[in-house]
C-alpha cells in the first residue's frame, strides 16, 4: 500500500517527533538522571523528573486514567483530521504534532509507568519534546480553526 505524498509527509513528521522524543528521554534517563538538575542558563535547567500525573502536579499517580484519556483524544484528533481538507495544512500538521506528542507520552506511561520530563525553564512545569509537540500542534489547530471560521464568514 502506498501513501499519498501528503499523508507520507505527516507520517514522516509524526515518526520523527516520536523518535526525537524517545531519543531525548533515553538521553535524560541515562545521562541526566544521576545528576538530577544541570543549569544551562540562569533561566533554563535540564532537570530530570518522572511524572505520573499531568502538568502542575495535577492528577499525580493517575497514569491509567491519563493513558485512557490519551488514547481517546488521539482517536478524536485522528478522526477530526480525516474530516478536514488535506490542503488545510494548519489543521493537518497540527493534528500530526498532537498525535505524535500524545503517542510519545503514552509510550512512557505504558512502558515506564511515568513520563520522563527534563526541560525546565524554572517558571513553568518541567516538560519534554512530546509536550512541546502537543502544545505547538494545539496552537496550529487553533489557528487553523480560526482561519476556517474566517473563510466560512466570508
Amino acid at each position: 500500500m502506498r501513501l499519498p505524498a501528503g499523508r507520507l509527509s505527516h507520517a514522516v513528521l509524526g515518526a520523527a517527533l516520536v523518535a526525537l522524543d524517545r531519543a531525548t528521554k533515553l538521553w535524560a534517563s541515562g545521562w541526566l538522571r544521576p545528576r538530577v538538575a544541570v543549569p544551562v542558563a540562569p533561566f533554563f535547567h535540564l532537570t530530570y523528573v518522572e511524572n505520573t500525573g499531568a502538568a502542575w502536579g495535577m492528577l499525580r499517580g493517575a497514569n491509567l486514567l491519563l493513558s485512557a484519556v490519551s488514547v481517546v483524544l488521539t482517536g478524536f484528533v485522528l478522526a477530526f483530521s480525516r474530516r478536514r481538507p488535506r490542503e488545510d495544512h494548519w489543521l493537518q500538521y497540527g493534528s500530526t504534532m498532537v498525535v505524535a506528542g500524545a503517542l510519545g507520552n503514552l509510550y512512557d506511561r505504558l512502558v515506564l509507568g511515568c513520563v520522563v520530563d527534563f526541560l525546565d525553564f524554572r517558571v513553568w512545569p518541567v516538560f519534554n519534546v512530546a509536550d512541546s509537540a502537543i502544545t505547538v500542534g494545539a496552537c496550529c489547530l487553533a489557528w487553523g480553526l480560526h482561519l476556517e471560521d474566517k473563510r466560512a464568514a466570508r
